[in-house]
């Protein structure tokens, strides 16, 4: 049973956000939000790939499926919601480039590895799998909400302060996402780093320099959002920080320190490494 709750909270809080967000926002013809049939196009996007994907009980193609609900809830934002403006335009194209870059990658990485063990206990049980995907798809609403008030609000704002900055910090984010992620690659493929941690370039700086890079460009989407929201749809600016918890205290950096210690724990160079470098804001070594 407590997966299913936990579907139905995911279900709510996702919902609850884009019918938030979708006030003062443009309608379809037959009267319904496009914020919230985006929002529901998320969940029935990941609802169809859970279908093969219990079957064959993998989760080869779960990154990619993420990757593939951004893309088709950005599409269908856009397509309702047009004529657009030079913000809704940007953003849509900064949401789609990030989208192919992340899941292309994350394909290829799962691709190599063979699996992905946080998924070793979670694919055998098909409603804990189909937990994941539902959350995937919470994931993408909570996630692209910034982006979809922009995209389909009735309110339109030339370039002003908000566009500039936050588009700022969305290259600046993404370019630190791309650095650690094409580092660290690198790293893991050369035989001779076998079992060992990287400490060179940007993680030198920052002991999770990918995931600071993903919280600062999202942050920038928000940013730009800002001039739009009224009422409810301040509750979008959830996103960033719904971004921030996932990575810090969920599926990423509380996930990946604790396999760490159990690998390095002992390790004086480790000990050291974690000494010296900021856990997620890049700085320079103390």
């Amino acid at each position: 049973m407590k997966p299913i709750i936990i579907i139905m909270i995911s279900l709510a809080i996702g919902l609850g956000v884009a019918w938030g967000g979708s006030q003062g926002g443009a309608m379809t013809q037959d009267g319904i939000s496009i914020f919230l049939l985006c929002a529901m196009l998320a969940y029935v996007v990941n609802w169809l790939a859970y279908i093969p994907a219990a079957i064959a009980q993998t989760e080869k193609y779960y990154d990619l499926t993420g990757s593939v609900t951004y893309l088709s809830v950005m599409i269908a934002a856009c397509v309702l919601s047009a004529p657009l403006d030079l913000r809704a335009i940007m953003v849509a194209v900064m949401v789609a480039v990030w989208a192919l870059r992340l899941g292309t990658f994350l394909f290829r990485r799962i691709s190599a590895d063979g699996k992905d063990i946080r998924f070793d206990k979670l694919k055998t049980d098909p409603l804990l799998f189909l937990q994941t995907w539902t959350m995937q798809g919470t994931w993408v609403a909570l996630t692209a909400a910034s982006a979809l008030v922009i995209i389909t609000s009735n309110t339109r704002v030339g370039i002003d302060a908000f566009l500039i900055i936050g588009f700022a910090m969305w290259v600046i984010g993404f370019a630190i996402e791309i650095v650690a992620d094409g580092q660290k690659s690198t790293f893991r493929k050369d035989p001779a780093n076998k079992g060992q941690f990287i400490t060179g370039g940007i993680w030198a700086w920052s002991r999770h320099p990918n995931y600071f890079g993903e919280i600062l460009l999202w942050t920038g989407i928000t940013v730009m959002s800002l001039p739009l929201l009224s009422g409810w749809q301040w509750i979008t600016i959830i996103s960033p920080i719904f971004v921030a918890f996932l990575l810090i205290k969920v599926s990423g950096i509380r996930m990946l320190d604790h396999n760490a210690k159990k690998r390095w724990g002992d390790d004086p160079e480790y000990q050291a490494y974690r000494a010296r470098t900021s856990m997620l804001i890049p700085m320079p070594p103390k």
